[in-house]
């Protein structure tokens, strides 16, 4: 069907950034927008993943609104349950429901010269003066090519089906991410057998997890308690930036964390050698577990590290020759993310594709606007993950840059706002500068951070308060106005 609906504003996107975006559009009186969600409820990651054990691993006092604190937190690091529903409380006590529509999944936007035409996959036309891209990075789950077929259930950690009973089943699992080491502790006890096939080690450090007391919480209620517990985090946690941000070689001490929460957890030396990186900390993300060692420790438990060549009906096979029998797989594999955007139909000024723009790889203006393609900003667009801290913080930051392009839009009457091609190339090759003399191009890397030609387009190389400092004001002329 057609729809001659017609709002300002399209966001895409009812997670964290796109509920934070909404709430900061209504603050500054802007009503006229409408949140499209291709699910039935809003939440995003923290709606999607149900999987055993799915928990964030930012301390929850920082991984929440910094204009939306809450002082009721379980644990230092609160279980997907609780994240969501204090999302969803902040869609109610905001007033953004009514501005969400349900099931509308975008499928196209087309830059038409005036305004914005957006596709949904029912096939409803909306225009619109601006787009916000709120979808973020982790959200396409990523399957690894292997030849074969599995007989048995088998399904992505992102898609968790609660159907299939692993109790006493012999369940192989595929992957070592940061979802698997949550997981895996806690299906691995009811299982008969758990085969893990790991291509890369994780450098893991131990999770300062413990339940909020009733009495802390009541403590964070009192005025400034709990603005002070977040600021103590933020600095914490911003510290950990140093190996990224100054010098590779500041991540020894990192090295050495994980090395020895290894050499406590593990005491067969032949599982703890298969388990010891052997790339620079920090190339991919640190995750951290404090359960994940001893789960992999059980007599029920076993740890592949050849590759996987095969799979038939009830089993995996390694590069060896090795089969290994199974009832059920399950994918620990992440997500798609330096290519997430390239299936996707985004045509902009004089029909140029976002393929044809990204050719090169993926890059943006402070990760938020992309010449060629006016009035769309992206949140949590290329170059603006975090390897140390809460994301949530870089969404402010970036709704808050939006925020003032929207501004100047009405402050000067012009219909719509590009980059200027050379003020984003010149601040992707600083970009890139800076990031290859850290650790993403030490001899050894590949990560998820990484495209296929081994550039990263994923994280930002330095510390967020300087992230915050550069995009608190945006600069008028890095941009071109079109009336």
């Amino acid at each position: 069907m057609e729809s001659s609906d017609k709002p300002g504003i399209v966001i895409i996107g009812s997670g964290f950034a796109g509920i934070g975006m909404a709430i900061k559009l209504k603050e500054a009186g802007y009503h006229d927008f409408v949140i499209l969600e291709k699910a039935e409820d809003l939440g995003g990651t923290w709606r999607d993943n149900t999987y055993p054990g799915c928990a964030c691993d930012i301390p929850s006092h920082m991984y929440s609104y910094s204009f939306e604190l809450n002082p009721g937190w379980s644990r230092m690091f609160s279980p997907q349950e609780e994240i969501w529903e204090y999302m969803r409380a902040c869609g109610w006590k905001y007033g953004i429901d009514p501005h969400v529509r349900y099931g509308k999944h975008v499928v196209s936007l087309e830059y038409l010269g005036r305004e914005w035409e957006i596709t949904t996959a029912d096939g409803e036309v909306m225009r619109a003066n601006a787009v916000i891209s709120a979808i973020g990075a982790l959200h396409i789950p990523k399957f690894p090519e292997i030849a074969g077929r599995f007989a048995g259930p088998s399904f992505h950690s992102a898609e968790w089906d609660h159907s299939v009973d692993l109790k006493n089943k012999r369940v192989a699992v595929i992957g070592t991410g940061a979802s698997t080491v949550q997981f895996v502790p806690r299906i691995a006890p009811e299982a008969a057998r758990l085969t893990l096939f790991q291509r890369t080690p994780p450098w893991i450090h131990p999770k300062p997890d413990f339940a909020v007391s009733p009495a802390m919480r009541q403590a964070l209620r009192l005025p400034g308690a709990a603005r002070a517990l977040r600021n103590g985090i933020y600095w914490a946690l911003e510290t950990r930036a140093l190996g990224f941000a100054v010098d590779p070689r500041l991540m020894k001490m990192h090295e050495r964390l994980a090395l020895r929460h290894l050499e406590r957890q593990v005491p067969d030396r032949e599982l703890r050698r298969k388990l010891t990186p052997d790339y620079t900390i920090g190339c991919k993300r640190i995750l951290i577990s404090s359960d994940f060692y001893p789960a992999l420790s059980r007599e029920n438990v076993t740890l592949v590290t050849e590759g996987i060549t095969e799979l038939r009906d009830h089993a995996v096979v390694d590069a060896t020759g090795g089969e290994h029998p199974a009832d059920v797989v399950i994918y620990g594999t992440g997500f798609r993310v330096t290519d997430a955007l390239q299936e996707q139909r985004i045509v902009g000024r004089e029909g140029l594709k976002i393929q044809d723009a990204w050719q090169d790889g993926i890059e943006a203006y402070y990760g938020i606007t992309t010449a060629g393609f006016p009035n769309l900003f992206f949140l949590l667009g290329p170059n603006t993950g975090l390897g140390h801290n809460s994301v949530v913080f870089m969404i402010e930051s970036q709704v808050r840059y939006v925020m003032d392009c929207l501004r100047l839009l009405s402050k000067t009457g012009a219909r719509a706002i590009d980059v200027r091609p050379e003020r984003q190339r010149a601040f992707n090759e600083r970009l890139q500068e800076r990031l290859n003399r850290l650790v993403w191009t030490e001899g050894g890397c590949r990560s998820w951070y990484l495209d296929e030609h081994g550039v990263n387009r994923t994280t930002w190389p330095g510390f967020t308060f300087e992230y915050w400092a550069r995009t608190r004001k945006m600069k008028p002329d890095a941009y071109e106005l079109i009336y």
